[in-house]
């Protein structure tokens, strides 16, 4: 899953202990100054930041009328009482809540708002998750362990299993050497954290920010020192965060390494209470889609459909949307069953667009997945998805979901969009550090560093990540829709990809890279940046209106 996790690098000063680290995750370089919380949605020409000049375009369709679009998020579930996204979210007004009863006669039960597919009885889910490398290679271990060659007619899964256990190694070896790393600094902030509450008579739930410190007075060097290395943490972090955000971000990390080094197989079955490598039919999940863990969820869904306009939260891209919650996806990787199953969820009960920000290496049932892609291919929905964090080519290393399907009948979906992350200027570091590329699989890049939206808790939550640039292009694609609803998918992936200007002769850092230059059109298929307005004005010129 591709979680906007925002790892901290630097020094830490722990009462008379000196703690350093650096930690291998992908952050982008932090900008010079403080970036507006809205720079995404703004224009490059008039404001100085290379955001989707949704000013514009709203000027654009200034008078014209808008149908309201649904749009899926297959995500981690959303806050549903948060303030900007309850007036926005999808209800199923087939479905009378709370009777118990399938109603809609749909499969599944009391889904008001959406469905959870990672929900069992009595309200529990399986919150946190494994890699897939660790699920697989637990589950092809027994049989071919001891093996140096393949069984006669099992060639083809000795040959898969031996790259699984490649993945698995690599994993294994990336969160051991993480958490050796980040313990310390988990104890470090959970032990300054303390003294500076205790400087500042705050009860033991209470949490502090940036501009708290300012009225910390005492001279204790242990204090002083705590001070110090909060006011280093959330120079770092950037955003309005409070310590016990900075603190939950690092912990939900660790339980997710901590769970690829020694994992919970069972959790699936006991919570859950499914086998999720048999594609069997039979209904499992629950209607529950607000859990602690759907912070992400909730930043993504703010950023296509925010209430716009009321002096609260934030601004989401489109302005008659109406937000489908599935959740699919666990702090670890999301299963293919879950994911295919959600997406034929998401198109049956009306969806027209699906943002999908996540992603893993492997894909034991892609097949499933494939078959989930065509049908929403044939029933005219997009789908847009996040292009992953681990600034590597996809082309050359794929990342899954993806559309090259198996049966080899074709590659490029026209009714599929992958989307890298952009900063905010058109200088060297535009393309995000962390994104995935690829001139062949990466359709256009979208903001996705330093973006905020809303958070649980009715706060706000700066962050990197494709897992923003997505809804970010799905919010684009549910603006033209709006206005241009008739449009096919095939024409709404046009619009979006054509209005992508190529950004030719802009000279680039190459994600990963502190040195490495590239063109940025060669990082994505479009080699350009989304923007709302120039795909309103292109979704006019194909329906035939003046301009």
């Amino acid at each position: 899953m591709y979680k906007f996790c925002k790892l901290i690098t630097g020094t830490l000063l722990c009462g008379a202990v000196l703690i350093s680290f650096n930690s291998t995750a992908q952050v982008a370089p932090k900008a010079a100054a403080e970036l507006p919380k809205n720079w995404h949605l703004m224009d490059l020409k008039t404001d100085g930041y290379f955001g989707i000049s949704l000013n514009q375009a709203y000027q654009f369709v200034k008078g014209k009328k808008s149908k309201t679009v649904i749009i899926a998020t297959i995500d981690s579930g959303i806050d549903t009482a948060q303030a900007d996204l309850k007036p926005v979210l999808w209800t199923n007004t087939k479905e009378i809540p709370g009777n118990g009863i399938d109603d809609d006669k749909n499969g599944y039960v009391d889904d008001v708002h959406g469905w959870n597919f990672l929900g069992g009885p009595g309200g529990k889910c399986d919150f946190t998750e494994t890699t897939e490398e660790v699920r697989e290679y637990n589950r092809l271990k027994p049989k071919y362990e001891n093996l140096t060659s393949a069984p006669a007619g099992s060639e083809k899964e000795f040959a898969y299993w031996e790259s699984v256990k490649l993945t698995y190694n690599t994993t294994l070896n990336k969160s051991k050497t993480e958490i050796q790393q980040l313990q310390p600094i988990m104890n470090a902030l959970m032990t300054t954290s303390g003294y500076v509450k205790k400087a500042l008579k705050l009860t033991s739930g209470a949490s502090f920010k940036k501009g708290d410190l300012a009225k910390i007075t005492s001279e204790s060097d242990t204090v002083k020192q705590s001070k110090a290395v909060w006011a280093s943490v959330f120079d770092q972090e950037g955003g309005d965060d409070t310590n016990a955000k900075i603190i939950n971000d690092l912990s939900e990390y660790l339980a997710k390494l901590n769970n690829d080094v020694n994992p919970d197989l069972d959790a699936r079955k006991r919570i859950v209470g499914d086998n999720p490598d048999e594609k069997d039919g039979k209904p499992y999940g629950s209607n529950l889609i607000k859990f602690a863990d759907a912070e992400h969820g909730t930043g993504v869904a703010g950023l296509i459909g925010a209430v716009r306009n009321n002096k609260y939260g934030i601004d989401g891209v489109a302005d008659n949307v109406r937000i489908m919650a599935i959740k699919a996806v666990p702090n670890g990787d999301e299963y293919d069953k879950d994911i295919a199953n959600a997406i034929h969820y998401a198109v049956d009960n009306g969806a027209k667009i699906i943002n999908m920000s996540f992603g893993k290496k492997l894909s034991p049932h892609k097949a499933w997945v494939d078959e989930a892609f065509k049908y929403a291919a044939g029933k005219n929905v997009l789908l847009v998805q996040a292009s992953g964090n681990d600034n590597q080519d996809v082309d050359a290393k794929p990342q899954f979901p993806n559309d090259t399907f198996e049966d080899g009948s074709g590659t490029d979906a026209d009714n599929v969009i992958c989307v890298g992350a952009s900063a905010d200027k058109l200088d060297a570091n535009l393309a995000g550090t962390f994104s995935n590329y690829g001139k062949k699989n990466v359709d256009v890049f979208a903001p996705g560093v330093k973006v905020t939206s809303v958070n649980m808790d009715a706060e706000l939550n700066t962050a990197d990540g494709t897992s923003f640039s997505s809804p970010i292009t799905a919010g684009i694609a549910a603006l033209v829709l709006e206005y241009y609803p008739n449009l096919s998918a095939k024409q709404l992936k046009r619009v979006i990809l054509e209005s992508a200007t190529p950004l030719t002769g802009t000279v680039v850092l190459k994600p990963g890279s502190q040195t490495e230059k590239v063109d940025f059109t060669t990082l994505s298929k479009t080699g350009g940046v989304v923007n709302a307005y120039r795909a309103l004005v292109a979704a006019s010129k194909l329906k035939g209106e003046g301009i």
